[in-house]
């Protein structure tokens, strides 16, 4: 796998798997027929995920920032030779 697709993957899966987390949900949500207690525990449950998942991304944001900076640097350093 090189770099570029490693990247991808990187940064389109976990948004993938939150929007299929995010589907999910509702449709458990819509199945269950879930009572407004209930409903507001799921509100509740779900905002605290993307929360979590708006972290991670941040995060993943600042690592692939970290690998594109030691790659630039290693061509660099390659070029100079």
């Amino acid at each position: 796998m090189n770099t570029g697709s490693l990247a991808l993957l990187l940064i389109f899966g976990p948004v993938f798997a939150a929007v299929v987390g995010g589907i999910f949900l509702k449709a458990l949500k819509i199945w269950k027929g879930i009572s407004p207690e209930q409903s507001q525990q799921f509100r509740a449950e779900e905002t605290k995920l993307m929360q979590e998942l708006y972290q991670g991304l941040a995060r993943l944001e600042e690592r692939v920032e970290a690998l594109e900076t030691l790659l630039l640097e290693r061509r660099k350093k390659a070029g100079d030779k």
